[in-house]
């Protein structure tokens, strides 16, 4: 039997905003909430969230926002076959990620996205 991959809880969350709202959400957790910014991912626009950062990310085409979540993982190879098993489907189309980076897409039932990755590519 193999063993069971481990997933914990990233600190990244992202929310996708449409453009024509992401000028006033940066305001909103700027200035009116006073979060802390983050600058070293620049020109990624973060903000400390607690215990977690907020990455908030203008994309053409939505109607709405989508909030995204980061999943980390000791075993990227093993959480692939693991969650293919389980029948979750990659959703790697949805947005490019940087070359090398040990991470993928998927979809949990109620379509919120995540993004898996090695507890090692992770933002910190």
């Amino acid at each position: 039997m193999s063993k069971k991959v481990k997933f914990t809880a990233g600190c990244n969350i992202a929310i996708k905003i449409p453009p024509h709202l992401y000028d006033e959400t940066v305001r909103f957790y700027r200035d009116v909430l006073g979060f802390p910014e983050i600058t070293e991912q620049a020109p990624a626009v973060g903000f400390q969230f607690g215990a977690n950062n907020l990455w908030l990310d203008s994309v053409p085409g939505l109607s709405q926002a989508e909030t995204w979540l980061e999943v980390v993982t000791d075993d990227i190879d093993g959480a692939a076959r693991q969650l293919n098993v389980a029948g979750v489907v990659r959703c790697d189309e949805i947005e490019p990620l940087p070359d090398g980076m040990q991470a993928f897409w998927i979809s949990s039932p109620a379509s919120i996205i995540h993004l898996v990755c090695q507890d090692s590519a992770s933002w910190s």
